[in-house]
């Protein structure tokens, strides 16, 4: 079996952290941040990025930016976690969860139309995984119903569709710097956009509108404390130097790892669109046992993490929540997440791990009749 390259370098991967923490403290230190958007706009081809706390701030602030308020309603994949839906309630408007058709993972734009209203302000596709929608679709159908379109692309740093890069694609793309992401700095998120109000709002809410975007008052209106803190910048920068690196590497060991379950009983990978270059986000299988959702919390238990057995996730509209007696279950999210393994994966994951979890994994999956 092909190996792994070695692992991404982190020789001087904390030399801005220090410099970072020398400058301190400094209430309006900026450097790094700057730095660091500056070239996310260059390697994304936006005209902004702007650095946040997280990638939740990151949709607070877009979805604010587009004028989300009380009485609006957004589309949300039922495909997705609850930090999704989380901003659009903060924000005072009501998330509508839309199915997903488990032949694609893709939004069912079908059930999307069938529940847009008079209300109804933006869609947020969501790339779980690292797997993109069509874009095509999607802005043709944002176009039909002229609503904006605001990516959730926390986990698809990397992945492009058609051409097109995840969180290029709506009015903004919001992504996670999250440990664990391919492009991380502990905890972190950034907004792109081509929009230059859009972007002044964005910086405005992350530090409690003290500088205002054009047209506006300091601290005009209510906002939040949603900066990217100088250390965790530095960081973020010294990881997007590495982003190409760390970029292959994930897709080297996704590879690898579906490799090396090429004959597990019952399971078969999901592969991404003829037109999809993924970024191999987490291993992606599609499981054919029986009682697929115990399976995977079974594997949870013998030590090999995965979404729905070790994070437990389930469609956001089952959450509690955002249960309703008038709400109609969304069966295709459901039936996505009760049928897939989604290995989780880090970059610290070299071949003996992977050769383990691929053991362990074939092992139980011959044995299981539950």
């Amino acid at each position: 079996m092909t190996g792994l390259p070695p692992l991404p370098s982190v020789q001087g991967l904390g030399d801005g952290m220090l410099a970072a923490l020398a400058s301190m403290p400094d209430p309006a230190g900026a450097e790094f941040t700057n730095g660091l958007e500056h070239d996310l706009a260059d390697v994304f081809s936006t005209e902004h990025a702007v650095a946040v706390s997280s990638g939740t701030m990151a949709l607070h602030a877009a979805l604010s930016a587009i004028g989300v308020g009380p009485g609006d309603e957004v589309l949300v994949p039922a495909l997705t976690v609850v930090m999704t839906a989380a901003p659009v309630v903060l924000l005072g408007a009501t998330p509508v969860f839309v199915d997903s058709d488990p032949a694609t993972l893709d939004l069912d734009f079908a059930d999307a139309a069938a529940k847009v209203t008079a209300r109804t302000r933006a869609i947020i596709p969501v790339h779980l995984w690292g797997r993109m929608g069509d874009p095509a679709s999607l802005l043709a159908f944002a176009a039909e119903h002229g609503i904006a379109v605001v990516e959730d692309a926390a986990q698809a740093a990397g992945t492009s569709r058609a051409g097109a890069m995840a969180g290029t694609v709506g009015t903004a793309g919001c992504f996670s710097l999250k440990d664990g992401k391919i492009l991380w700095s502990g905890e972190g998120g950034f907004v792109l956009t081509d929009d230059d109000q859009l972007a002044a709002h964005t910086r405005a809410f992350r530090s409690h509108w003290l500088t205002p975007p054009p047209g506006s008052r300091p601290q005009e209106q209510i906002a939040l404390n949603g900066r990217l803190a100088e250390p965790l910048a530095a960081l973020a920068h010294a990881n997007l130097c590495r982003f190409p690196v760390l970029l292959d590497h994930r897709r080297a060991q996704t590879a690898y790892l579906i490799r090396a379950l090429g004959d597990a009983r019952g399971l078969t990978p999901l592969l991404p669109a003829t037109d999809e270059t993924w970024n191999h986000y987490a291993p992606l299988f599609h499981i054919g046992l029986p009682n697929p959702r115990a399976f995977a919390e079974h594997l949870a238990q013998q030590e090999v993490p995965n979404s729905t057995g070790t994070f437990r996730l389930v469609p956001c509209d089952t959450r509690p929540m955002f249960t309703g007696a008038d709400q109609k279950p969304c069966r295709g999210a459901a039936q996505i997440l009760d049928r897939t393994l989604a290995l989780v994966l880090t970059e610290r994951d070299d071949e003996a791990a992977l050769d383990h979890y691929a053991a362990v994994v074939t092992r139980e999956a011959a044995a299981w009749c539950t």
